[in-house]
């Protein structure tokens, strides 16, 4: 079954546009920045929690007083 060439044509072009469409969504997903900036956004929602917050600083607390400690010693 032979089939029109303008269709053929029609066909690739539109296998082109749609392959097109997903390494743009792809580059933009892999986007290094954004990557980076999405990181930040977690980052700065985590610390914004009291728990996270008070728990991170009394455990650098901690671990200061310890190495203190065994530098006095």
């Amino acid at each position: 079954m032979a089939r029109d060439p303008d269709t053929i044509e029609r066909e690739i072009e539109q296998a082109r546009e749609a392959l097109a469409g997903a390494l743009d969504e792809l580059s933009e997903r892999a986007n290094p920045q954004r990557l980076a900036d999405q990181g930040k956004e977690i980052a700065a929602e985590k610390w914004a929690d009291p728990k996270i917050k008070y728990a991170v600083i009394a455990a650098g607390t901690l671990i200061g007083l310890l190495v203190l400690r065994k530098l006095l010693k």
